[in-house]
């Protein structure tokens, strides 16, 4: 929800994250803060005097901490938002007349200061969220031209939920929704804690590459990631329970292939609307990878390629024609896995 940047002279800065919890709590709902939301209007508290009026919990937690004045002034933003900025001392007699005109003073420049701070970390959130970190810093520095794009080397991950248009067909909207997220949310997590970028979301599918060091090397250790989250997701979508309120549905199962290879990573569209992915013939062969794991009931495959790079746990199960490809490919499972009917 927000962000508070807190200074002590004894302790230096503090930075504190807001959730959007904060907004339903009593201490949020009253607090002089939340005033100065609603009025714009500095709000001014001479502690030291004992006939102060204590309107909130704060000021009498300030007061009993030694701070003789409280100042709170707004801080307006370019687009109307008021944010707040408030000043504390501990000078006996508390603020002069000379400091209250300082503090207003620098309200205006403060406000553009934090302003393009606040909107720089906004956009960075946002970018993170919708495309993953390190496609969001390639935004941010202006990678934006159409067929802006490079060749990577990189572990491919694609996966879908098996039976998802039959629920589809079924289940209720939000239902629907709150099992792609928990879906979902047994993949990401992994996929980001092994050094992967989650690229896009497609229906029931998903995305993600594990990028190698530009030079080549340790190609081995980026595909042994790579299965191990795997593995990570396959465990936390088996032991998801079912859908409150959700009947005689099936466990969830998904196929997934792994690949690596070569893609080509960037912007990719037409007129002023692009989407940052990567496409190759590497992308290509992990969509019919994963979608001969499903005719085959397992749940991951992985090319010959990724097999031998990644270091042990994948078996050959055979050879098989991919639509589009000319040669016939050597494709691996997980080793002791027992096909689904």
């Amino acid at each position: 929800m927000g962000r508070r940047l807190l200074w002590r002279p004894d302790t230096g800065v503090e930075v504190l994250e807001a959730p959007f919890e904060v907004l339903d709590s009593e201490e949020f709902r009253n607090s002089p803060v939340l005033r100065i939301y609603s009025t714009g209007v500095p709000m001014r508290y001479r502690l030291a005097e004992p006939s102060c009026p204590l309107d909130f919990a704060l000021l009498r937690e300030l007061r009993a901490e030694g701070v003789s004045d409280y100042f709170a002034v707004p801080l307006r933003f370019t687009n109307g938002e008021i944010h707040t900025a408030t000043w504390t001392t501990r000078q006996p007699g508390g603020w002069s007349a000379a400091h209250l005109e300082t503090l207003l003073a620098i309200g205006p420049p403060l406000a553009r200061l934090a302003e393009v701070y606040a909107l720089r970390r906004t956009a960075g959130n946002l970018l993170d969220a919708y495309v993953g970190h390190n496609t969001g810093e390639r935004i941010l520095a202006g990678r934006i031209r159409l067929g802006d794009t490079e060749a990577i080397q990189a572990a491919i991950w694609l996966s879908d939920m098996r039976g998802f248009t039959r629920r589809a067909d079924h289940l209720p909207a939000q239902s629907l929704i709150q099992l792609l997220n928990r879906y979902f949310g047994c993949q990401v997590p992994a996929i980001l804690d092994h050094g992967g970028e989650v690229l896009k979301f497609m229906g029931d599918g998903l995305l993600a590459i594990f990028p190698f060091p530009r030079d080549g090397t340790d190609a081995r250790r980026i595909c042994a990631r790579a299965l191990a989250a795997a593995l990570e997701a396959r465990a936390a979508i088996a032991a998801l329970p079912s859908l409150p309120g959700v009947e005689g549905d099936a466990p969830l199962q998904f196929g997934l292939a792994l690949h690596c290879g070569e893609v080509l990573y960037g912007n990719i569209g037409g007129g002023n609307r692009l989407d940052f992915t990567c496409i190759g013939p590497a992308v290509n062969l992990a969509a019919r990878l994963e979608a001969l794991a499903g005719r085959l009931g397992r749940s991951i495959v992985a090319s010959r390629e990724f097999a031998n790079s990644c270091g042990g746990g994948l078996a050959p199960i055979g050879q098989f024609n991919l639509p589009g490809f000319a040669a016939a490919a050597s494709v691996f499972g997980l080793a002791g896995e027992v096909p689904a009917s």
